[in-house]
């Protein structure tokens, strides 16, 4: 007999927003669709129905027994870092018999770098027209923000990715709650850097009282400097794009390929302006100091770093 797929279980934070909640619900069908060789469910941690539980509880009266979870999250703070794992471990207690391999939160995946400069080119009205029209543009990449320093850390790196190779003056980095600097000093920052035209980008998968928090701070801070050129731009949404990723974060998770920062990788990824790194040879590094380098030169500590997992 074949074993059948692990399921495909879908973790959002949650919101209070019900256009939000609408938004992940309908993602989570649409995940379901386009895949009916695999049963699919999602459900949240907190704020919004159906909770986590109640998706797997479904999953497994479908007769489910193996789950790959995937945050349906850009960044790994406290929820995908403690609250889904908790959350699994309670439902594995609740269902005997049940296991489940987790996967990685989503960004700062290349795919989805490729959304948020297309949700750039329709705030500017540039699709289609030169990169040398976005040197004066500075972005305020804004994440939802948290008490987790590595979380605020990774919006940084999607900010820093999403500048690479693509044209615009900078990118900085602004939190709509429990960390700083919020969107009006990133906006007051942009400026002293001189910026002449701002794009406020909202870090966030789908609509909700955050992303929406985020367009009106704008809105105020710019009817407060008129003299600034400011413009908001959109949340991802559900885009193809979207759907693919969290199908390959699935993937992995079935097949325990829980990778490095590898989606992100030069070697591996053709990223704006460094496409020709893609599969490169990988050299080992002399360091002067090496222990027994001074003896040939050639002197190899353990094996290169392999991108060909």
């Amino acid at each position: 007999m074949i074993t059948p797929p692990p399921a495909l279980l879908i973790a959002g934070h949650g919101t209070r927003d019900e256009a939000g909640a609408e938004a992940f619900r309908d993602f989570v069908r649409e995940l379901g669709r386009r895949h009916p060789e695999l049963p699919v469910a999602g459900g949240f941690i907190e704020l919004s129905p159906p909770p986590l539980g109640d998706a797997v509880t479904e999953l497994v009266e479908r007769g489910v027994r193996r789950f790959a979870a995937v945050p349906l999250m850009l960044v790994s703070a406290g929820h995908a870092k403690g609250d889904i794992p908790a959350a699994l471990s309670r439902e594995k207690e609740r269902h005997p018999g049940i296991s489940y391999t987790y996967g990685r939160p989503l960004g700062p995946h290349p795919a989805l770098l490729n959304v948020l400069e297309r949700r750039l080119d329709e705030a500017l009205g540039t699709v289609g027209r030169a990169a040398d029209d976005l040197a004066d543009v500075t972005v305020l990449l804004v994440g939802r923000g948290s008490t987790d320093p590595d979380a605020n850390a990774e919006v940084y790196k999607a900010a820093r990715l999403l500048w690479e190779g693509r044209g615009y003056a900078g990118v900085e980095t602004a939190f709509v709650s429990l960390a700083a600097p919020d969107v009006p000093s990133g906006l007051d920052r942009c400026v002293k850097l001189g910026a002449k035209r701002i794009v406020v980008l909202p870090y966030f998968l789908f609509t909700g009282i955050l992303p929406e928090r985020v367009r009106q701070q704008t809105e105020d801070w710019a009817a407060a400097h008129p003299e600034a050129e400011v413009r908001s731009a959109d949340v991802i949404g559900p885009e193809p794009e979207l759907l693919d990723l969290v199908m390959e974060r699935y993937e992995e998770a079935v097949k325990g390929d829980l990778r490095m920062n590898c989606d992100s990788c030069v070697y591996r990824i053709a990223l704006p302006g460094f496409e020709d790194k893609v599969g490169a040879p990988q050299q080992p590094h002399f360091h002067p100091d090496d222990e027994g380098h001074h003896h040939d030169g050639h002197h190899h500590h353990g094996p290169a770093h392999s991108h060909a997992h």
